[in-house]
């Protein structure tokens, strides 16, 4: 589908917006037990729906695995939202209409989001597109994700965060008007 596009010429080749979302697993939070801890040898009370008391227990991805899916890692949308078994989807956009040109899944983290910005660039380019600019929001403002776009010679057009903390993106890329217009507008 997007070789046609392509094809048609409705794709641009060169300007692209990349961004992350939460995929939530098909495993319940009750499927969470402690890493450490063998599986308990008494039944549960509801085979199909046994009760589970979490109150008091610290749960974390280093500490708890879920029993059903052991891939999924517990990710929360923002602060005070609640946590969830969930992988990291990556979206790469083209800009000229705004089409879904590459996606894929990864495990999820705090830095997931920005680890998958060298693999969609990469593939992009395998199947023949030109990547100068990727334009993300303001999670994809670190010194390192910055320098890895600027090694492959593509202008990062992120979203500067500069709450309580100096950007990543600087003059060299703000000083020219693409930048301006690749940013959302209040």
């Amino acid at each position: 589908m997007v070789a046609q596009a392509n094809g048609l010429g409705l794709l641009s080749d060169e300007h692209f917006t990349v961004d992350g979302t939460l995929i939530e697993a098909a495993a319940s939070l009750k499927s969470l037990r402690p890493k450490d801890e063998p599986p308990s040898a008494e039944p549960p009370d509801d085979p199909g729906n046994p009760s589970v008391n979490f109150h008091g227990q610290r749960r974390s991805n280093a500490t708890h695995q879920s029993t059903t899916d052991p891939e999924a890692r517990l990710a929360k949308k923002g602060k005070g939202k609640e946590a969830h078994l969930a992988f990291m989807g990556h979206a790469l956009m083209e800009n000229r209409h705004g089409l879904l040109v590459d996606f894929t899944l990864s495990q999820a983290g705090g830095t997931a989001e920005r680890d998958a910005v060298p693999e969609l660039i990469e593939q992009v380019r395998e199947r023949g597109f030109h990547p100068r600019t990727l334009g993300a929001d303001k999670g994809y403002d670190t010194k390192a994700c910055v320098a890895d776009l600027r090694a492959r010679k593509v202008t990062p057009h992120v979203t500067q965060n500069i709450s309580g903390r100096r950007s990543a993106i600087d003059s060299r890329t703000t000083r020219h008007g693409g930048y301006a217009t690749s940013q959302p507008h209040p």
